[in-house]
Order: C-alpha cells, then sequence, then structure tokens
C-alpha cells in the first residue's frame, strides 16, 4: 500500500500560492514606489506571474485600479489585453455551440435509428 503524501502535497501547494502571493504584492508595492502606471502586465511581469493569475486577486486588481485612478490614465493596452480575451472566449462559444448542436443532431440520429432497429 502507498503511503498516503496528501498532507505534504497540500502543504506544498499552500506553500506555492504564499509565494505567488508574496512576490505579487511585494512587485506590486515596488511598482507602486515607481510613481509609473501599473497594468496588469506589468504587475504578472514584474512578479513572474501568469496575467491570468492576477485577474483573480480582486484586492491586487483594485490597487491597479486604484494607482490608475489619480493623476495618471490607464494605459490601453490594459484595454486590449480585455478585448482580445473577450473575442478569443467569443470565438471559443460560437465554435463550442456549434460542435453542440452538429453533437445533438448526431445523438437524435442515432436514437431514431436505434428506435427504428428496436421496431419502435
Amino acid at each position: 500500500m502507498r503511503a498516503d503524501n496528501t498532507a505534504h502535497l497540500a502543504r506544498a501547494v499552500q506553500a506555492r500560492q504564499a509565494d505567488t502571493r508574496r512576490r505579487a504584492v511585494a512587485a506590486l508595492t515596488q511598482l507602486e514606489r515607481q510613481d509609473e502606471a501599473i497594468t496588469v502586465s506589468a504587475l504578472a511581469a514584474a512578479a513572474g506571474v501568469a496575467r491570468s493569475w492576477v485577474y483573480t486577486q480582486p484586492d491586487l486588481l483594485q490597487r491597479i485600479r486604484q494607482g490608475s485612478s489619480g493623476d495618471r490614465r490607464p494605459t490601453s493596452s490594459t484595454d486590449k489585453s480585455w478585448q482580445s480575451r473577450l473575442n478569443a472566449a467569443q470565438i471559443r462559444i460560437r465554435d463550442l455551440t456549434t460542435e453542440n448542436d452538429k453533437l445533438r443532431r448526431q445523438l437524435a440520429a442515432a436514437h431514431g435509428q436505434r428506435r427504428t432497429d428496436q421496431g419502435l
């Protein structure tokens, strides 16, 4: 029987999450000190984390917005990033909807064929 390593894995995950968070907060603090426009991309690059992860952190996003809402204007790169992600999501939704419709038709045809084969 194998040893139960779930506790070790859980601790490793927690440590990795804490390290990621610590790096992001430290990077954001450093960017705020530099008194430049802060974007999600800039924070992600400075902290060595994924932009998608930054978007899941409401408090960090709030700090970014507060830093941008002062005398600095938010950069359009954030808007472009969101627009790009939105466009990709819309294309994916359209493709999945088309695929679902096709699969529904195939399933209906298979059910019809099954009924025919069974003489129902």
